[in-house]
């Protein structure tokens, strides 16, 4: 595998271990939408923007600097001890599943490692940002930030959840592109883990979640739509989105 060629299991083990505070609840919206119909790639393109399209007639091969080994390894100190809602699986598989969409799909470097630490501010706490922008870049850090929905106050809690996820909606439509191809690998890799759980566990899957399935649909019908419009519908990624989303949405 990709990660498995990049850094060794010793050296994540032999890092400096990082701080992890709280966990952010995965909670949802409500509200109707249509999810954007899927369309065919014109000839001679991928779906998957330029970068892809390169790689495929190649053109370019994606090289990773020391820097992408060294964000696996902070996203396996800093999500040390998380485990995904509902599973006993470590959190970390979840980012590295995102930064793997990214980079199947185009994504610069940095944005691979922003897909790698997306969720270190919202889970693991905001005094990670000053590490993670010494370490990664200005880059690196504008993404993840973009990526963050809201952040605990001193007491751990955050704003009512409604709130927040409008306030996001509403952020991603206007975010840099840089962001929007992260947000779309981050939601596609939620909602096929809502479409696996969904088959094995039926309508009960709904039951981990803060919101309601209503909610929970509105929100990803939400998303789909804004990346729609920031990616375009023919993307592979939005259709993929889509698809997820119809198993059980």
């Amino acid at each position: 595998m990709l990660i498995a060629k990049m850094i060794s299991i010793g050296s994540l083990r032999s890092a400096t271990p990082l701080t992890s505070t709280s966990r952010v609840p995965n909670s949802m919206l409500s509200v109707e939408q249509t999810l954007p119909a899927p369309t065919r790639q014109p000839p001679g393109t991928s779906g998957m923007g330029p970068m892809a399209d390169g790689l495929l007639k190649g053109e370019r091969q994606m090289q990773f600097s020391a820097r992408y080994s060294a964000a696996v390894a902070y996203a396996v100190r800093a999500h040390e001890g998380q485990v995904r809602k509902g599973t006993p699986y470590p959190y970390v598989a979840h980012p590295i599943a995102v930064s793997a969409l990214v980079i199947e799909h185009g994504g610069t470097e940095d944005q691979a490692i922003a897909g790698l630490l997306h969720d270190v501010l919202e889970d693991c706490g905001e005094h990670h940002a000053t590490e993670i922008e010494a370490q990664f870049g200005p880059a690196v850090i504008a993404i993840v930030r973009g990526m963050t929905d809201g952040l605990p106050d001193a007491s751990g809690a955050k704003p009512p959840w409604k709130a927040r996820k409008e306030a996001y909606i509403a952020h991603l439509a206007e975010a840099p592109d840089a962001v929007a191809l992260v947000a779309a690998a981050d939601k596609t890799h939620n909602a096929g883990a809502i479409s696996t759980d969904h088959a094995a566990m039926g309508e009960a899957v709904f039951d981990k979640f803060t919101a309601s399935r209503a909610e929970t649909v509105w929100y990803y019908r939400s998303l789909a739509r804004v990346l729609a419009e920031r990616l375009g519908p023919d993307h592979r990624l939005v259709a993929r989105l889509g698809r997820e989303i119809a198993i059980w949405g």
